[in-house]
């Protein structure tokens, strides 16, 4: 899982490309007047993140990934009813960022994760972007232009969601200024976010005080990385400091109870602490855990996943005997000694680690996943399959998991599910040739109508990714 893949020119060319992949401009007043509506911007955003996830490496570790989610389903339980179901991503990049898109798509950069202390903090930043959604700031912001075409529009909130820098530049250097403003939400806008987000957090029971914290420690961050490292809402709107000085003076206008608001930050501090470990500076990440209570059993794990990643395997191992010693009990504490262990080749030691991490928390895929890669590898690739599909269930773009899957089909000789999964691995991947290649294979090892509809259903995901690979690939 999260093969790692290089944000690249060929990044930028796709998201420039977008506006010959999806189609003719829509006159600006098509918008709201019986044009493009709510299924439009669904449809907009469906693509747009086809087009992220295919471009960006996601984390899709269910201890990460489904905490954001859990925040932003908390959120969405005190808004008024949706049009449209909510998906989240975070996204593997140590920028400070977060951002949301029409139709309901939400994605949080790792790096805000690492640098917030508080889930409040975390809490406010996601409320302010869902009220760009809730708002409708983008489709407002078209309707007052005169002509747009979607890929433009999604090339420009890519501008944003890169958060400046080279590549965010060069998308938004190829459009036209109109176009270019789409996402550089006016004062009004970001206003009204911060209003509307201020009453989410409240209403969902954070401490407000959170948003306040969040946009300082962005706003100082921004002055520290000159600029570059900062969401589009505080990096292009020099009135930041009145903005915080108002939410601050709103908390102070709430009953005591909602001021005081306490937030259990645990599950925060997990999903930080890996992150820290696996993706942030490995000198940083050891200074924090070494300042880390004694009995900090996550911190124990921290170190030890810092010294794998600097190939300190004895340092590795005794920190995750320490971590392992030290919360025998905790399900990602197992699982990454489990991990550890299956990746230097001892499968004595890491199954039941692996098992162990299972029967304490039966939605991680992630142990499941090496699980089954263990099975393939100790001759018992039946076995491992049901473990593949339930992964799959949860994550069914992950190309990692339908490489090995098909592999281990292969081996069990089932040959056109087999080739069916590498397809679906080489396409995930964006690899054009070896997709068409699978593909290929799989057609000629149809049995049955059953088999046909599967092959079915792939060749219009293909056509689908097909439409990029035209013009970037």
């Amino acid at each position: 899982m999260e093969a790692i893949k290089k944000i690249s020119h060929v990044c930028i060319c796709a998201l420039m490309s977008l506006s010959l992949i999806l189609g003719a401009a829509w006159p600006a007043h098509a918008f709201f007047f019986g044009g493009v509506g709510i299924k439009d911007e669904v449809e907009m955003g469906r693509k747009f993140d086809t087009l992220i996830r295919s471009q960006l490496p996601m984390i899709d570790d269910p201890e990460v990934s489904m905490y954001v989610r859990a925040i932003v389903d908390r959120l969405l339980a005190v808004m008024p009813p949706q049009p449209f179901k909510y998906t989240t991503g975070v996204i593997r990049n140590n920028t400070l960022n977060a951002f949301a898109v029409p139709g309901g798509y939400v994605y949080v950069f790792s790096g805000l994760i690492m640098n917030f202390d508080s889930e409040a903090e975390l809490a406010g930043v996601l409320a302010h972007e869902l009220a760009h959604v809730t708002q409708r700031h983008v489709a407002s912001r078209i309707e007052r232009g005169q002509m747009l075409t979607l890929g433009a529009l999604l090339a420009a909130v890519a501008g944003v969601a890169l958060g400046g820098g080279a590549g965010g530049a060069a998308v938004m250097g190829a459009m036209t200024a109109s176009q270019s403003l789409m996402l550089n939400y006016s004062r009004i806008d970001e206003n009204e976010a911060d209003h509307q987000g201020f009453q989410y957090i409240i209403s969902a029971g954070y401490d407000p005080q959170g948003m306040v914290n969040a946009f300082q420690t962005l706003r100082r961050k921004s002055w520290i990385s000159g600029g570059g490292n900062i969401p589009t809402y505080l990096s292009t709107h020099p009135d930041i400091g009145d903005r915080i000085t108002n939410i601050a003076a709103r908390i102070k206008s709430q009953p005591p109870g909602i001021r005081s608001s306490k937030e259990d930050d645990t599950r925060f501090r997990r999903v930080r602490t890996l992150l820290l470990a696996r993706y942030g500076d490995v000198d940083a990440a050891r200074q924090t855990f070494a300042k880390s209570p004694a009995r900090d059993c996550l911190a124990r794990m921290g170190e030890a996943l810092v010294f794998s990643r600097q190939n300190r395997i004895p340092e590795a191992a005794k920190a995750f005997e320490n971590a392992l010693q030290c919360g025998p009990d905790d399900s990602l504490v197992l699982r990454e000694a489990g991990i550890f262990h299956y990746s230097r080749g001892d499968q004595n030691r890491a199954a039941p680690l692996l098992l162990r991490a299972m029967g304490k928390d039966p939605g991680d895929y992630m142990a499941r996943f090496y699980y089954a890669r263990l099975m393939d590898e100790t001759g018992k690739p039946q076995a491992a399959h049901p473990y593949y599909r339930e992964v799959l269930r949860h994550i069914p773009d992950d190309a990692d998991v339908h490489e090995f899957y098909g592999r281990s089909l292969g081996k069990a000789n089932m040959l056109f599910p087999a080739y069916l999964h590498l397809a679906y691995a080489a396409m995930f991947s964006n690899n054009k040739k070896k997709t068409e290649q699978f593909m290929g294979q799989a057609k000629s090892a149809i049995r049955g109508p059953a088999e046909q509809a599967q092959f079915d259903r792939f060749n219009e995901r293909y056509k689908e990714r097909s439409e990029i690979w035209k013009e970037v690939l």
